[in-house]
Order: C-alpha cells, then structure tokens, then sequence
C-alpha cells in the first residue's frame, strides 16, 4: 500500500498549504482528491467529482484547524468526505434530484477499445459487488482499500473502535469471497 503520497515532505507541505501557498494545496488536492474521488464514487455517490471538490473546499477552509501526521491527515480528509456524504445522502432523501431527460451519452473516443471495454466491465463488477455488502462493511474496506487507511485511522473516521473495524473489515471480505464464488468470478 502507498502510505507516503508527499515524498516525505509532508510537513513542509502543510506548512506551505497554511501559508496558502498555490503550490502546497495543489499537491494537498492532487495527492488524496483521486482516492476520495474513488471512495465516494464506490459509495454510491451521484457527482463525485462535486463532492470531491466540496470536500478539499472544507479541507483548506479548515486546514489551520488540524495537526498532525501524514496518516492522521488523510483520516481527517476521510471523515470530511464521509461526512459530505452523509450530507448528501440526507439532501437526497429529503429533496430527490429529477430524472435527466436522457440517460444516453455520447461515448468519447478511446485509442484502446478493449482496454476501455475491459476496465469498465471491471468497475462496474466491484460497483456490484460494493453494493451488495453491509453498509458499514463497504465503508470500512472502501477507506481501508481506496483510502489506503490503517485500521486506527479508520477507527477514528468511522467513529467506531479497531475491534469493530478489523470485524467489519474481515467480515466484509468473507462477504465478497462468497459473492465472487457463488457469481464464478475470477480475479
């Protein structure tokens, strides 16, 4: 797992981003909006690129508030974004989006077709598969996995003990074992 996404020089980054310097937020925004972008999209969410933006907009907003490592660092990102979404998913319920008038786009052209092909078929079979998991369980091997969280920091986005997320996480897997064998699919 990639733990180290600043090189090192996590600490003169943040630094550099309190200072609001252009440079640090951009390197904050293009380390960690790819994984939350992915977190949120496999969460279910309708614009996660939106929502991705909302949550580094509330990340540099509150950027002068955190302290701490690398690690706690992403975990404080996490429980932003999990929070947007939970926001979202109550505005929803609340105050449902309409229907597009066409759900048909036009597909943009790729170089590679199969490679395309391919690698949406595989998204949309770990959407499937995320779907069909408990919602706590999808949630802990989304951070864990996409996020790229320890157990500790998880815990602490999730609100819940290590015990509780280690179970989740473990149960989660069994879970997806048996959804892959009783489908016949294949790593």
């Amino acid at each position: 797992m990639q733990r180290d996404r600043f090189g090192g020089q996590f600490d003169a980054v943040l630094a550099a981003a309190n200072r609001r310097e252009p440079w640090a937020l951009e390197r904050i925004f293009q380390s960690l909006s790819p994984v939350v972008a992915g977190y949120l999209r496999l969460q279910g969410c309708r614009e996660p690129d939106d929502l991705t933006s909302e949550v580094f907009l509330g990340v540099f907003r509150n950027l002068a508030s955190f302290d701490g490592g690398e690690g706690e660092f992403r975990s404080w990102v996490f429980t932003i974004a999990r929070r947007r979404l939970l926001d979202e998913r109550r505005r929803l319920s609340r105050h449902p989006d309409p229907e597009p008038l066409s759900t048909m786009t036009d597909p943009e052209a790729a170089d590679d077709v199969q490679g395309s092909v391919d690698e949406a078929i595989a998204t949309e079979r770990v959407q499937a598969l995320c779907k069909r998991l408990v919602p706590d369980q999808r949630e802990v091997l989304l951070l864990r996995l996409v996020g790229q969280l320890s157990v500790e920091e998880v815990a602490a986005a999730v609100g819940k003990t290590q015990g509780a997320v280690r179970a989740l996480q473990h149960r989660g897997f069994l879970a997806i074992g048996r959804l892959m064998k009783r489908e016949g699919m294949v790593l």
